[in-house]
């Protein structure tokens, strides 16, 4: 980072915080979070040096300070993208991702305990590895579910396995609030919480 920008490097080695900490979360152009789950955070040196290099606007910060001899910034806790970023691709075909489509619970039983994922079609039958035959299961209904057809096991989803846009994974992101929310985040986080009056 130091060959990037002199200026931006003699501010971060004179910083009194750690790295883990001030995490600032990333907004797309239009304000709103680039992801809910896991939510989009950069660390403060990240936040810092997109600020330095004009890739951001602040929104909001943190009062603690960043210090170089000539320069002095309050880090950001909130930035927004300049450059707008296309939420319209197809997710990526993951095991979180896919954890996240079904709310990370087992379609069958409904445990959140020791996922893996089900073949609804299994393999040996011709059943593909692909967003709508595959489900997230406990390990128990896995096992007991084996290589059979769901109703040759009397074993169905809750829900039939489909491809997921980006704005149904981010609808279900928003489901599962992380445990740090810094009072800064909450204007542009849209979970279900009551509201204090």
């Amino acid at each position: 980072m130091s060959a990037l920008h002199p200026r931006l490097s003699s501010l971060m080695d004179a910083a009194p915080v750690t790295a883990g900490n001030y995490p600032c979360l990333i907004l797309n152009a239009d304000y709103q979070p680039l992801s809910y789950f896991p939510l989009s955070l950069w660390s403060w040196q990240d936040a810092v040096k997109a600020v330095f290099l004009d890739r951001v606007d602040v929104v909001d910060h943190y009062e603690q300070c960043v210090r170089s001899p000539s320069f002095e910034m309050q880090m950001p806790s909130v930035v927004a993208l300049r450059d707008y970023v296309p939420q319209n691709r197809t997710p990526a075909f993951t095991r979180f991702n896919l954890f996240l489509r079904d709310g990370f619970k087992c379609t069958y039983c409904g445990s959140p305990n020791e996922l893996t994922f089900d073949h609804v079609i299994p393999r040996r039958l011709g059943g593909k590895t692909s967003w709508t035959n595959i489900v997230a299961a406990c390990s128990g209904c896995n096992l007991k579910k084996g290589g059979r057809l769901p109703k040759d096991a009397r074993m169905h989803p809750f829900v039939a396995p489909f491809q997921p846009t980006m704005h149904q994974l981010q609808a279900q992101g928003r489901r599962f609030p992380p445990n740090h929310l810094h009072e800064s985040w909450m204007d542009y986080l849209y979970w279900d919480i009551e509201l204090l009056a």
